[in-house]
Formats: structure tokens, C-alpha cells, sequence
């Protein structure tokens, strides 16, 4: 008798046990607008085994690629309202809850991979993040990945400014990647990053510019003859926690998340450095045209528009950053 009670009791126990943790477990949802081929994708996918092992299944993360969630506007705004936990952004789009964040998305304001390291390694980023995270109720900046850099695909060669006069150009909604057609005499076209396929097909717009990765993940290759090396912008993407989230969980969970991130942003940027210096002959060997661009007559072209009192960040961010060493 004894032993049932005991029994019964101890079954009880451990179903108030089983509830408590099941009431204190959350899945994350992880969106993104990244296709499923992608390096960011992957690191997303490794994020969400990481996570569950290390939090011994406490939590669970739920990826959703491809937009499936929504454009890129729309995952900003889904932090704020509680719909999605994590996100991939680019540092363009952080730039319009903070403007200082998107700085490194406008043209020709780094100058090479070391740069990059320099900068997302400081204290000046540093203070940066705070801001964003400040201006965003809390909001946080877990993590940095390299994106790549950012070349002109369209179907003629692109080798001089006068080149690309008048051509109409996708470019993300942001008003880091409007500068940089825009002062060189192009059309640049604002479009939703889901529907850059079709509108290439169509002749909706003649050209677009990405990191030669997502040209390769999201086949503009295919309805682009030409790809013209530019490296107009070096990519940076903030994979960014919502407060929400954070506050529902523990710290210990928290630094757990952290470093998760931590690793495989690094891991995603070693990739995509990799996959950089492959894909010109990957392309080439699919037909297409891969053209050598003299980028001097660009960044001369661009230099007096980074200098405008109308850019979203101070002059004094802007000279620290090109202060920063790199490997030259």
C-alpha cells in the first residue's frame, strides 16, 4: 500500500515535472529570406541543432527560409510584434530603425575582407550595436556575417559608369544600395528580393546586384548573361534576437544562443569567402560571361556622395572606419 502511494505520488510529481518543462520550453523562430542553398541557410540549420543540444532540448529553433515569413521589412517589424524570434537582416535594412548600422552597406566604405574583420571587431561597432539595440527597445545584434561582394549582373558588360546610364536596376529597399546607381546615372528599382527572378525574365528591370553566392543560389545566371565585378559593397548581415525572446529566457540560455550564433556566423563567413573564390570559373563554365572590372573609376564617381549631410550616419563614424587597418 505504502509502495503504490509512493508510486502515485512520484507519477504525479513527475507530470507536474514533464508540464513545468514543457510550459518553460520555447521554439524560436529563426526567418529568413535566404534560398535553401544558401551558405546562411545551412548555418541557420546548424544553429537550430546547436541550440537544442546545448540547452539538453530545453528550447528548439524553427527555421523559415526563402521569405516564407515574409520579405525582409516585413521579419524587421515581426521582431518588434513578437512573431518571429531571430532573424538574418542586412546591415542596409538595420540602418532605417538605426541609421549609424547601415553604413558599411553604402558603397565603397570598406575596402577589402580585413577591413570588415577590423571594423565588426571593434569598439566602434560596439557602440553601434548598443544604438541599434537602444533604438529597437532592445532588440540585440547577436552575431555578424559576411555576406560578399556585391557585383552588377545584367545582360551587356558593365566595365565603366557610362555604362550604366539609364540601365534599370534592382536594388534592395534601402537607401544604402539606391546611392550607388543612383550617383552613377542608373535607374535603381527597389524590389522585394522574392520576386528579382521573374522581373529579370521579364524584362521588368534589366540588371540587379549581388554577392556572386546569391546570384549562383538564387539563379539570376540564368536570366543574366553577363556578370560584372564591381565589388561595389562588402555585405554585412546582423542575425538579431528579438527582445521579446530574450527576456523569456534564462541567462544561461541566453549566452548559449549567443555563442551559438557566434559559431556559425563564422562558420557561414568562412564559406562564403570560400565559395568567392571559386564561383567566377563556376560561372564562366556555365556559359556565362564573367567580366574584370577597374572598380577606380566607381569609387571616384561614388567618393562625393559619401561626404553628403544627408547619409544616416556622422562623418566622425564614417572617418573612424576608414582610419581601421586592412591587409594593403
Amino acid at each position: 500500500m505504502k509502495l503504490s502511494t509512493f508510486t502515485s505520488c512520484a507519477a504525479v510529481s513527475l507530470g507536474f515535472f514533464a508540464m513545468a518543462q514543457s510550459v518553460n520550453a520555447a521554439e524560436l523562430k529563426f526567418a529568413h529570406v535566404y534560398e535553401v542553398s544558401h551558405p546562411l541557410h545551412h548555418a541557420a540549420e546548424k544553429a537550430a541543432e546547436l541550440f537544442a543540444e546545448r540547452t539538453d532540448g530545453r528550447h528548439s529553433i524553427a527555421v523559415f527560409p526563402a521569405s516564407s515569413l515574409g520579405k525582409e521589412t516585413d521579419l524587421n517589424e515581426g521582431l518588434s510584434l513578437g512573431t518571429v524570434d531571430i532573424i538574418y537582416t542586412g546591415a542596409g535594412f538595420a540602418g532605417s530603425f538605426y541609421g549609424p548600422a547601415s553604413m558599411t552597406d553604402f558603397p565603397f566604405t570598406l575596402r577589402n575582407l580585413k577591413h570588415w574583420e577590423a571594423y565588426y571587431d571593434s569598439d566602434v561597432f560596439k557602440g553601434v550595436a548598443e544604438g541599434y539595440a537602444d533604438a529597437t527597445g532592445g532588440n540585440e545584434i547577436y552575431s555578424v556575417s559576411y555576406y560578399g561582394s556585391r557585383h552588377v549582373t545584367a545582360n551587356k558588360p558593365i566595365l565603366s559608369p557610362s555604362d550604366m546610364q539609364d540601365l534599370k536596376i534592382r536594388v534592395p529597399n534601402a537607401p544604402a544600395y539606391v546611392l550607388f546607381p543612383k550617383t552613377i546615372g542608373a535607374n535603381p528599382t527597389p524590389m522585394a528580393f522574392a520576386e528579382v527572378y521573374l522581373a529579370l525574365q521579364q524584362g521588368v528591370v534589366d540588371a540587379q546586384e549581388n554577392p556572386l553566392t546569391t546570384i549562383q543560389a538564387k539563379k539570376f545566371h540564368e536570366v543574366q548573361t553577363n556578370i560584372n565585378l564591381t565589388g561595389h559593397i562588402a555585405n554585412s548581415i546582423f542575425t538579431v534576437v528579438s527582445s521579446v525572446r530574450l527576456s523569456s529566457l534564462s541567462s544561461e540560455d541566453q549566452a548559449i544562443l549567443n555563442d551559438v550564433l557566434d559559431e556559425t556566423a563564422a562558420w557561414s563567413t568562412e564559406q562564403i569567402v570560400s565559395a568567392e573564390g571559386e564561383l567566377a570559373d563556376w560561372f564562366r563554365a556555365q556559359g556565362v560571361t564573367v567580366n574584370e572590372v577597374d572598380r577606380a573609376p566607381f569609387i571616384e564617381a561614388v567618393a562625393p556622395a559619401l561626404k553628403s549631410d544627408d547619409l544616416p550616419f556622422p562623418a566622425e563614424l564614417f572617418e573612424a572606419l576608414q582610419a581601421m587597418p586592412d591587409a594593403n
